[in-house]
């Protein structure tokens, strides 16, 4: 689907992506792994068209991104934050319908949308007559994830969309997400620095470090085939969740 050649970013002297290769395949879930500053959110805000590579190229469906694409691919993407991103002044409704109700559709039609994804992700109706500080944290990533899907995109970006949520909360988002991925079969782009939740959400799971992506494969890899120093090290830190998930 999407798919880096060679790509680096650099903010004045910091390189933050250096020549980054990798592809996120069709009809799974890539979760981009690694410590705070590693570059996986840069990755991501390049699949959702936020920022631009330096160098290297960056493909979707097989074909170079130009300028002029990225309002069509755009179209074909849902993207969720950690905070969710919704609009204070917006109720939950309003919120999840602005792309929607900007495209022209029909009020019917949004409706039938809205309530379709609201038994989904297990979200009372009700909390979308509510304004953002109204709702708790699940609730406002509930919301979000509505917003993110209700173009039914091909592409779902989500960025620690969980890390804020205490931690009943956030498994209980977690295994909604799970299934909600399972039903939808989309392709998923997740990124998180907890080793825990990428062993439950990857198909393919990714590792970051300095700009670098230093190994890329199947969870099991990770701990049984360590490709540098650095992975063994990261898998250690965290051994308990690697034996108990992976």
């Amino acid at each position: 689907m999407f798919q880096f050649i060679g790509v680096t970013k650099q903010y004045g002297a910091k390189t933050v992506l250096s020549s980054v290769d990798l592809t996120i395949p069709s009809n799974q879930t890539t979760v981009l792994l690694g410590p705070s500053g590693s570059g996986k959110s840069t990755l991501l805000a390049m699949m959702a068209g936020l920022i631009r590579p330096d160098g290297g190229e960056l493909l979707f469906d097989g074909s170079p991104i130009r300028r002029e694409a990225w309002p069509a691919i755009r179209r074909k993407l849902g993207y969720v934050i950690q905070d969710g991103g919704l609009f204070p002044h917006l109720n939950g409704r309003e919120n999840a319908a602005l792309m929607a109700r900007h495209l022209g559709w029909k009020a019917e039609r949004i409706e039938e949308r809205m309530l379709s994804l609201a038994q989904m992700t297990q979200l009372s109706s009700d909390v979308l007559q509510r304004f953002p500080a109204e709702m708790s944290g699940g609730q406002r990533q509930r919301v979000s994830l509505i917003r993110a899907l209700m173009l039914d995109p091909e592409v779902l970006l989500l960025d620690e969309p969980l890390g804020a949520l205490d931690p009943i909360i956030r498994s209980g988002l977690q295994n909604d997400l799970l299934e909600i991925f399972r039903q939808l079969k989309k392709t998923v782009a997740f990124v998180t620095h907890d080793l825990a939740e990428a062993a439950v959400f990857a198909d393919q799971m990714v590792l970051m470090h300095e700009g670098h992506l230093v190994q890329k494969g199947a969870r099991r890899d990770f701990w049984e085939r360590p490709a540098t120093a650095f992975v063994q090290q990261f898998m250690e830190a965290q051994k308990t969740v690697a034996h108990a998930l992976l």
